[in-house]
């Protein structure tokens, strides 16, 4: 089986103006690396030069409301990788057992391979939280409030 990583796979981490690539697990993928990412979940990393990948995922595991989405996981994941936050969801697999299907930056996901992503969610029962588009732009945060001395 051939696994597709795409040319411009980002091999190191993100800083927060940085684009990560999207996975979704191959057919290939181990039991136990399944079952530590968790089913449905949205899989964000970039490659290693020893041909391994670092992905950080977000599953929803505590059913938050405001991550119901794929794309709201995706960027949950995003910006724990981008930040380097500690965090349990995260790890260095095999490339074999991951597939690239897109990219995400602090700007928006693009998914090259949408057909695998639905694959992906259908399998995982959560074709609800799947993305309406192939682009999804992110709203930049708002501007810091000023304070004002009285």
């Amino acid at each position: 089986m051939t696994v597709l990583m795409g040319q411009d796979l980002p091999l190191e981490r993100p800083d927060k103006t940085g684009r990560a690539a999207l996975f979704v697990p191959t057919a290939a993928i181990k039991t136990d690396v399944l079952e530590a990412v968790r089913m449905g979940a949205a899989i964000v990393g970039y490659g290693n030069h020893d041909r391994t990948l670092t992905i950080y995922y977000e599953s929803n595991r505590f059913n938050e409301t405001n991550l119901a989405k794929w794309e709201q996981k995706a960027r949950k994941a995003f910006e724990r990788l981008a930040e380097n936050m500690p965090t349990v969801s995260k790890m260095v697999s095999k490339a074999e057992n991951f597939e690239q299907v897109g990219y995400i930056s602090n700007k928006g996901i693009l998914i090259r391979r949408m057909e695998k992503l639905m694959n992906w969610l259908e399998k995982s029962d959560a074709l609800d939280s799947a993305p309406q588009s192939e682009t999804i732009d992110f709203a930049p945060p708002p501007p810091p409030k000023k304070i004002v001395a009285e």
